[in-house]
């Protein structure tokens, strides 16, 4: 009995105890932040993006074959054998080069006895006019001998240009292609001699939608490739514009015309065509700033003061990784880039990289 009376009093002292411990300041129920711990920074980290003037224009890409500036196959124009062939494949030659001559034995007879009747008949003419002026013959004579020299002159130009056929000249300067005759080969008219280009210039035809119509000028820029020279880029100007649309597609062709002093492009060659209309310098912003909300646009603002404002804005053309502001923003806001899931109005907010500065 007297032992459970000295453990009652013992679990009452131990209880006063701890009672008295809890409510002083250094107990551990009432305890509060520990002297020199920071307060907790409630600001939301965001990254900013400044709106700044970036370079924005419709792009029309479409695909063009390349031809030649001029291209002609050549051929014979009368039946003969070919007696000399003055190129190889692949001569660039120039305007008016021999390229093949054709047996011409009988043609320069006849146009040596033309030369000779010629001759002839303008020395009767000399004679008979001596003759009229003395009064030994009329002067009908002599007009009836002019007209014999004029058939002569005649007679002579027919087999000039016989014999001319006779001959196959380049018509224009460019690079001949494959030979398709041999040295006594028998030609007749239409035979292929060879090709000729005139590659210079290469002209691409490529088709745009008709809605692009009143966009396209004559003297516009474009830019071309090729899959056979990727790192090149080719820059050329739309020199023609079709006065037809295709009724099926809707689709007019352009035509464009690209240098090619180093004749690295041929007829032929598959081109992606690269037509940029309307260029200019328009305020934008990355797209991960927007915030759309059915119809409409926002962006958060921040102001001087560290607070983010929601402001609406309107927006035009969209480039990789930027769309273009028409309205509700000025050259240097600063807005949020990265975080707007959590931004509201009003909030203020920390931007990461400047407190790291």
């Amino acid at each position: 009995m007297r032992a459970f009376a000295v453990f009652v009093v013992l679990a009452l002292l131990a209880g006063g105890g701890l009672w008295f411990w809890s409510t002083q300041d250094g107990g551990v129920t009432n305890a509060g932040p520990a002297a020199g711990t920071p307060a907790v920074d409630r600001r939301i980290p965001v990254r900013l993006a400044t709106a700044a003037p970036q370079r924005f224009e419709t792009v029309l890409e479409s695909l063009g074959t390349a031809q030649a500036n001029e291209s002609v196959t050549i051929t014979a124009s009368v039946t003969a054998n070919v007696s000399e062939i003055g190129f190889r494949d692949g001569d660039q030659v120039e305007a008016g080069r021999v390229l093949v001559r054709l047996a011409s034995a009988e043609e320069f007879a006849e146009q040596r006895e033309a030369e000779v009747w010629l001759t002839e008949q303008r020395r009767e003419l000399n004679r008979i006019r001596g003759l009229a002026a003395d009064g030994i013959v009329p002067r009908q004579q002599v007009d009836q001998q002019r007209s014999r020299v004029e058939e002569a002159e005649a007679r002579l130009g027919a087999v000039e240009a016989r014999l001319s056929e006779r001959v196959i000249r380049a018509p224009f300067s460019g690079v001949l292609g494959l030979r398709r005759v041999s040295t006594g080969s028998l030609v007749t008219p239409g035979t292929a001699v060879a090709e000729l280009d005139d590659i210079s210039v290469i002209k691409v035809d490529f088709t745009v939608s008709e809605q692009y119509l009143g966009a396209i000028r004559r003297g516009m820029p474009i830019e071309a490739r090729s899959i056979a020279f990727r790192d090149r880029v080719y820059q050329g100007e739309v020199t023609a514009i079709s006065t037809r649309i295709d009724v099926a597609t809707r689709t007019l062709t352009v035509r464009a015309e690209i240098d090619n002093a180093d004749r690295e492009l041929r007829p032929g060659m598959l081109l992606t065509t690269r037509l940029p209309l309307d260029p200019a310098e328009r305020l934008a912003v990355p797209e991960g700033a927007l915030v759309a909300t059915a119809d409409q646009h926002f962006v958060f603002v921040v102001d001087a003061d560290g607070t983010a404002r929601r402001q609406e804005i309107r927006i035009g053309r969209r480039q990789p990784g930027i769309v273009e502001v028409l309205d509700g923003l000025s050259e240097g806001d600063r807005v949020v880039e990265e975080g707007t899931l959590r931004v509201r109005q009003g909030s203020e907010v920390r931007v990461l990289g400047e407190d790291a500065a």
